[in-house]
């Protein structure tokens, strides 16, 4: 088994979803110790944004790119290789302004690609990526976000559920830690809460 473990957050140690990944991986680990784990890191290493040259690289032969483009291909092929070649996908993603960080919408849009990921037929977009994939998102929020007033500014979650959805990958898990940022009491209630729904992650994958 394949793991991808991504944490996105910007806020270092005192990140709650990197707290949270890292808790996640080491429930599979005690269940299912021999498994291969690739670890990235978008704070550290943000991939670059797209542009007019990775439009280009996608549709052109690789023999009529210029360097940058090459660069785009390269890019694109390391994101989405490795986003293939895993089982399981384990995504800390906090929200950030109601939405996931920048930088994990820049790994989402370079494996969202056409003819690798999905396609679009005659009864319009197919996923490719496999439906016996899983992805587990730790979504963490500062305040109150699954329940009114404040669902409707929850840009985060329907995203990414979305996203993955349209690629194929219908095993969605989101372990959810919110209300960190209202207090040191409600932070320690919501990790906890949301490590006891880990746990039962790795039960599951026993």
């Amino acid at each position: 088994m394949r793991l991808l473990h991504i944490d996105s957050s910007v806020s270092g140690e005192n990140s709650v979803s990197r707290q949270l990944t890292r808790d996640v991986v080491a429930e599979w680990e005690k269940r299912e110790p021999e498994f291969e784990l690739t670890y990235r890191d978008l704070a550290a290493r943000p991939p670059v944004p797209l542009s007019a040259d990775t439009v280009v690289a996608r549709q052109r032969p690789i023999q009529e790119l210029d360097s940058a483009q090459r660069a785009e291909r390269a890019l694109d092929e390391e994101l989405v290789s490795e986003f293939l070649a895993a089982d399981v996908i384990i995504i800390g993603a906090p929200m950030y302004n109601f939405s996931v960080p920048s930088q994990l919408k820049a790994w989402i849009d370079r494996i969202l690609i056409a003819g690798r990921t999905f396609r679009y037929g005659a009864n319009g977009p197919e996923g490719l990526a496999g439906s016996d994939k899983r992805v587990i998102v730790v979504s963490t929020r500062g305040g109150i976000y699954s329940s009114a007033p404040a669902s409707a500014m929850d840009h985060q979650e329907a995203y990414l559920r979305a996203a993955f959805g349209f690629i194929g990958v219908t095993e969605v898990t989101v372990i959810r830690a919110e209300g960190v940022n209202m207090g040191p009491e409600a932070r320690m209630q919501a990790i906890a809460s949301a490590r006891q729904e880990l746990r039962s992650l790795g039960r599951d994958a026993a």
